[in-house]
């Protein structure tokens, strides 16, 4: 019988194309595309009166999502109501996707009269002259026998491992004190002694997760043990008119730390 090797090799060939075509995975490849362009999206602010400081910040654009940087906080959404504590032009930020890229966006705002009460803690802080704001000093003096910069147990901030200020050890800058106030800003003024000229900062309250958090300068009495490095957040454990008590449970010693402070001069 007469083979014919050229159509058997044609033959093979073909089974193998159609082998390797067979274990080919198939692969639904999807490119992310924008939905519209920075342009296209639209912030929107809602007063409740002419200048007013009951805010609804919204991104009104459709298939765009993101979040609201409001200066003081953030809001998950791309709707948030606020009441803002600064008179004021302020600007805030929606940070979101396009669906391709990310983009940031901005929008101003002018608020002329705080006619919506703040949160209590915000009186507490800064006074109910919110522009001219209050100052804070250490409740105590190095050696007085005192609580009011101490170590303390990670999980208890009243608890005493060592009362270091009021015994043997005060910080360098224990006779200096802090001023806050809303006068155009949230502005921190960190006096390091009483003769001192200030230095300024600026502060965040987050009222709903009771934090007080710095930029710019620190907290009075945050070194040796009492400092927890580069992150300048504290607890808030306790803010009335008369007392101001702040902690974190990860001091550079191991341990926790507590600061107490009252109105000064």
């Amino acid at each position: 019988m007469k083979i014919n090797k050229f159509k058997n090799i044609s033959l093979l060939f073909g089974l193998l194309v159609l082998l390797f075509t067979a274990c080919e995975s198939i692969v639904d490849e999807k490119e992310l595309v924008n939905n519209t362009d920075i342009d296209g999206v639209e912030l929107v602010v809602g007063q409740n009166s002419s200048g007013g400081n009951l805010l609804v910040l919204e991104m009104a654009t459709p298939g765009v999502t993101g979040y609201w940087d409001y200066n003081l906080g953030t809001a998950l959404t791309n709707k948030v109501e606020i009441v803002y504590p600064i008179p004021g032009t302020s600007t805030f930020t929606f940070v979101g996707t396009l669906g391709a890229e990310f983009f940031e966006k901005t929008i101003d705002v002018t608020i002329d009269v705080l006619d919506t009460p703040l949160d209590q803690d915000w009186y507490d802080l800064v006074s109910e002259n919110t522009a001219a704001g209050k100052t804070w000093v250490f409740d105590g003096v190095g050696g007085d026998g005192g609580l009011w910069w101490f170590m303390s147990p990670p999980d208890n901030p009243y608890g005493v491992w060592w009362n270091a200020g009021g015994e043997c050890c005060p910080p360098s800058d224990a006779s200096g004190k802090m001023h806050f106030d809303l006068n155009g800003a949230a502005n921190y003024t960190r006096y390091n002694n009483a003769d001192a000229s200030g230095d300024l900062g600026s502060f965040v309250l987050d009222v709903a997760n009771q934090t007080l958090t710095f930029s710019g300068q620190k907290l009075l009495g945050a070194e040796g043990c009492g400092s927890n490095g580069e992150d300048l957040t504290y607890n808030i454990v306790e803010l009335t008119e008369d007392k101001l008590m702040l902690s974190i449970p990860n001091g550079s010693c191991g341990s926790g730390w507590t600061w107490v402070f009252v109105p000064g001069e």
